[in-house]
């Protein structure tokens, strides 16, 4: 999906039940090299943007979700237009219902993960919005909104959980297949045992 110039206009925009729909993602990272005795939130980064009217904290890619494009495409295009980052859609996180800092508009917010695997030069909003990597523990306390720090502890959940089978099951392939004595390629949760080299003939000699 190639986007050079943002949507405008809400006569496409969906609502339910007088709420606006609104939906986002929470674009994340594994770290390159990561130490597996690190606490398992440690082993990924999230992508947070400024806000487009200055304020305090940050936020999470979103906007509307209009009735001629899936729920992922809106999800996908409003990443792109905000954060100039693709990857892959993964599982919904949630549906949140809110209300503006006024109280005169309600929402109904849909989140995605998504796992990012290229980031672009331009974008139709670098010139008004930063994209900022950053680890989980910086995230809580920088995100501005509240429904979106909930998206963010589920997708923690959710990661976390997939980074402690992983890490079972490495070792437990390592004991199995090796002695003990296979190493491990660190790539955050994607690492994957290596056989251990080949004996030198010399050397059990």
């Amino acid at each position: 999906m190639v986007i050079l110039v943002a949507r405008t206009g809400r006569h496409l925009q969906r609502y339910n039940k007088g709420r606006r729909q609104v939906v986002g993602c929470i674009p994340y990272r594994y770290k390159n090299i990561i130490d597996l005795s690190l606490g398992d939130e440690d082993a990924f980064e999230v992508l947070l943007i400024s806000p487009q009217r200055k304020g305090k904290g940050l936020l999470f890619p979103k906007g509307g979700w209009e009735k001629d494009e899936t729920i992922e495409d809106a999800a996908r295009r409003e990443t792109i237009e905000e954060a100039g980052v693709c990857g892959n859609i993964e599982g919904k996180l949630g549906t949140w219902y809110f209300e503006n800092k006024n109280g005169d508009a309600a929402y109904e917010g849909h989140m995605f993960p998504l796992f990012v695997t290229e980031e672009l030069d331009l974008w139709p909003e670098k010139d008004i919005r930063q994209r900022l990597w950053m680890t989980v523990r910086e995230a809580r306390k920088l995100c501005q909104h509240g429904w979106m720090k909930e998206a963010l502890e589920l997708l923690i959940s959710r990661l976390t959980s997939q980074c402690r089978r992983t890490k079972m099951d490495l070792f437990s392939r390592i004991n199995r297949a090796s002695g003990g004595h296979g190493s491990v390629l660190r790539l955050g949760c994607r690492a994957q045992v290596l056989a251990p080299p080949p004996q030198n003939p010399a050397e059990g000699a």
